[in-house]
């Protein structure tokens, strides 16, 4: 096993002029809780956005579990126009599609939630546990998976019981409070086995209550599954109740990383975060 499951090195994402994420270095430890935080626009969802294959890196490698499933450097009109801070440019392109990202064992929730709204609870977590059918077409058209299915639809029924959706099996997605929507948007990541969960903004929308129900669930579901977890967030306690390590963006620049306690008293983290009264 190798000790860190996702590492970045020199990631970097420029649109035209603009510099998304800039020179971002990031190890995660496996077994580990890490926050990425920031202002509005300061990156952090470009960064998740590359980490899972929808954009290639304009420069840069992520390696995940060991191998290198990213990476690209600046060409075309890109290399005269080329503005990262890093200049040590790379010199392959290797690039993977989400759902091949997916197999790999990274799961991924959204900032805005993406269910199947019209599908039920238990068939919006058994089409996630279908990312690792083994059947091809023809034995699924012919019935010849029967065993493979039913085995799904088991282990579907057992990680709503485990998250506690049980009781909201047959009902529609889109009913469902918010709150139990991203708790069954994290069931149906958890679907795909991954070992790295990323989480976009889990508690956004949510109430207090919600958000503290939501803290000890990550926390719970990491240890229950084995999970290491990185997460987006603007709700500073939920980051500080769970995270072992945070990594601060601004502008698409780390500006700090470090524990909880190290993140709230750093002047920059005040200065580009949390603000400071003006004089």
């Amino acid at each position: 096993m190798n000790d860190f499951l996702l590492k970045t090195e020199h990631m970097t994402m420029q649109f035209g002029g603009v510099v998304a994420v800039d020179d971002l270095n990031i190890s995660i430890p496996c077994g580990r809780i890490i926050a990425l935080i920031g202002p509005n626009g300061a990156g952090k969802t470009t960064a998740f956005n590359v980490i899972t294959g929808v954009y290639s890196p304009t420069n840069g490698a992520v390696i995940f579990d060991g191998k290198v499933i990213a990476e690209d450097f600046p060409k075309g009109k890109m290399k005269r126009n080329y503005i990262g801070s890093d200049k040590s440019v790379y010199h392959r392109s290797v690039s993977n599609t989400p759902d091949v990202i997916t197999r790999l064992g990274m799961a991924r929730t959204f900032q805005n939630i993406r269910l199947f709204k019209e599908l039920s609870v238990f068939e919006n977590v058994l089409i996630a546990k279908h990312s690792h059918i083994k059947a091809g077409m023809l034995s699924a058209t012919f019935g010849l998976n029967k065993a493979e299915e039913l085995q799904m639809r088991q282990e579907s029924d057992q990680l709503l019981r485990t998250v506690g959706l049980d009781h909201y099996r047959n009902d529609q997605a889109s009913s469902l409070p918010y709150g139990k929507q991203r708790r069954l948007e994290i069931a149906r990541a958890l679907a795909t086995s991954p070992k790295l969960l990323l989480l976009d903004e889990p508690a956004a929308g949510m109430n207090p209550k919600e958000t503290e129900e939501l803290s000890s669930f990550i926390k719970s579901v990491k240890d229950q599954f084995q999970l290491t977890v990185f997460l987006i967030e603007h709700h500073m306690n939920l980051v500080m109740d769970i995270s072992d390590k945070i990594y601060v963006l601004n502008y698409g620049k780390t500006i700090a990383v470090g524990n909880p306690k190290e993140i709230q008293d750093n002047p920059e983290v005040i200065k580009a975060y949390l603000g400071v009264d003006e004089e």
